[in-house]
């Protein structure tokens, strides 16, 4: 791996502290107690990065998002770390009726509504939902989605209950989640319908030992300033070897899946950031 790259990722931690850290530190000028509460720091400090980078990096984004969310995503579409919500830029309302947008982060959620309305989803007809759950509070996510949801999502014809969501999209996300593999499992099993898709874009391990080196090497710095971003996460294997409790047997969670290389992304030897899109489909 070069040396130019491991120093632009350097730059890149700076440049992000620069973003955040003048309105985090005011924040704490008027809050003090905020120094023993990091996991409301780093949510204040994220905010206002996001803020910076959002639009950037949807931009940067957008081909790829607009390729495998557009064409795919169907019904009722929870989007697991929605941050401001610009996935739902690349739904097609003819076919999506509701959007979901879980977010634990409340600062961000005018910001969804905004982008979400934008497109023709509003709470005021529940065709917005906005939460503010962890992905891997799949309990409190279904207790949500059931006081908002109509009881015909919940059951089929012979009244048997199912799982509520027809599309899980999640973009840059799973790098953040708790546990990711129990919460991805649950994700799958607990709230999308069987043919449901599961959409990812995600930054992942690299297949290259020496850039996985750096990866890891980065990730215990990256993760305390990007709150708790995880660098070296082989995600995308996780999510295509996921097994499931179907009909009380562990088997293969999904009839067809495939994850790929992202078209135009920089070359794995000179980027640590190594992503890989997927679509998946329930068993």
């Amino acid at each position: 791996m070069k040396l130019s790259a491991i120093f632009k990722m350097a730059l890149h931690v700076l440049e992000i502290a620069r973003m955040g850290l003048p309105s985090t530190l005011k924040a704490v000028f008027y809050n003090p107690r905020l120094l023993f509460q990091p996991a409301a720091l780093s949510r204040i400090f994220l905010g206002h990065v996001w803020l910076v980078m959002g639009e950037p990096m949807d931009m940067n984004s957008s081909g790829v998002k607009d390729s495998l969310i557009t064409p795919n995503a169907v019904g009722v579409v929870l989007d697991i770390g929605a941050g401001h919500g610009h996935t739902v830029k690349y739904l097609n309302r003819a076919v999506v009726t509701k959007y979901i947008a879980l977010e634990p982060n409340v600062g961000m959620h005018t910001h969804i509504r905004t982008h979400a309305n934008a497109a023709g989803f509003h709470e005021s007809d529940a065709t917005l939902i906005i939460l503010s759950h962890g992905a891997e509070d799949t309990q409190s996510i279904l207790s949500s989605l059931h006081k908002s949801l109509p009881k015909d999502a919940y059951t089929s014809h012979g009244g048997k209950l199912i799982q509520p969501v027809d599309t899980v999209v999640s973009v840059r996300t799973l790098c953040t989640v708790p546990s990711p593999q129990k919460t991805i499992a649950n994700l799958v099993r607990d709230i999308l319908k069987p043919g449901g898709k599961f959409l990812i874009y995600e930054h992942v391990l690299s297949e290259l030992k020496d850039v996985a080196w750096w990866q890891r090497f980065w990730t215990p710095v990256w993760s305390s300033v990007f709150d708790g971003c995880k660098l070296d996460r082989p995600t995308d294997a996780w999510v295509k070897d996921l097994k499931i409790n179907l009909d009380g047997e562990e088997k293969p969670a999904w009839t067809e899946g495939k994850s790929w290389k992202v078209k135009g992304d920089p070359s794995d030897v000179d980027n640590l950031f190594c992503h890989r899109a997927g679509r998946f489909v329930k068993a």
